[in-house]
């Protein structure tokens, strides 16, 4: 870590299970009525990453993603996306690695009392990765919630 960089602000509601933050390794054991026991390795990572979006100005945590994007070979995906709000999406869409574009539309929104359905659209524009998000809850339908441009680092 940079001697100059301050560690990052743990979210207060992440406090309490701070002890877990870290990368952790180790071994396993499984097993089921219907299967045969096995021995596993497992590594887990937990982190508490401030920047993955915040306000401007303060700096303030807002909300974090994580997931697995599964592209397959005639141009369809699949994706499965974790917020930090609790909120859960799986995903399927196209992508176009000539016109480096990928659609999503949500199949299923877990564990959203309002939220009924979101779309994604990922673009690259002169080295600039742009997307838009709409979303759609109870009493509103489909409209524009999120819009960023953002530069590899």
């Amino acid at each position: 870590m940079d001697a100059n960089k301050e560690p990052p602000v743990v979210h207060p509601a992440v406090a309490a299970l701070s002890f877990l933050l870290g990368t952790w390794r180790g071994q396993g054991e499984g097993g089921y009525p219907t299967i045969n026991s096995f021995s596993y390795a497992e590594e887990l990572h937990f982190s508490h990453s401030p920047n993955k979006t915040w306000k401007l100005g303060s700096g303030e945590p807002m909300h974090a993603e994580s997931g697995y994007w599964r592209p397959k070979l005639d141009g369809t995906i699949e994706v499965v996306i974790a917020q930090s709000t609790g909120l859960v999406e799986v995903q399927k869409g196209t992508y176009s690695t000539e016109q480096k574009v990928i659609q999503l539309q949500s199949e299923m929104v877990g564990n959203a009392s309002k939220v009924k359905e979101i779309r994604r659209c990922f673009r690259m524009v002169d080295g600039t990765l742009c997307y838009d998000v709409e979303m759609a809850t109870n009493t509103i339908t489909l409209q524009p919630h999120l819009k960023a441009a953002l530069k590899k680092l």
